[in-house]
């Protein structure tokens, strides 16, 4: 029968292990995931009877985020408002968000005014 010991110190040391490695991965979720673009307001397809209207939404894990290719800043909790004049008819809005790394995420609004 093998030592009682070294079988301890052996499950010890996995345990410890396996906290270490999951706490690493915790950590890094958010370089794992890459940016997140999350729009509040308006809700997609809204008809709308103003022409200018605020688009809000939330910004994570960003380096640089844009709306129809224009760049738009972000508070220090990620939080984004920007005013927008829409057409007549039928409006498409793209949000671009670029990581550090150079992943991207689009999201796409599109609105009837």
């Amino acid at each position: 029968m093998k030592n009682p010991k070294k079988i301890l110190k052996l499950s010890i040391l996995i345990f410890f292990a396996v906290i270490v490695f999951g706490y690493i991965i915790f950590q890094a979720r958010n370089i794992i995931i890459g940016p997140i673009v999350k729009i509040k307001t308006p809700i997609n397809g809204s008809r709308l009877k103003e022409s200018l209207i605020e688009i809000k939404g939330v910004a994570k894990n960003i380096s640089y985020i844009s709306m129809n290719d224009k760049q738009i800043f972000t508070d220090d909790n990620g939080v984004f408002s920007q005013k927008l004049l829409l057409f007549r008819g039928y409006n498409i809005i793209i949000i671009r968000a670029v990581d550090r790394f150079g992943r991207e995420t689009q999201k796409k609004l599109e609105l009837i005014y």
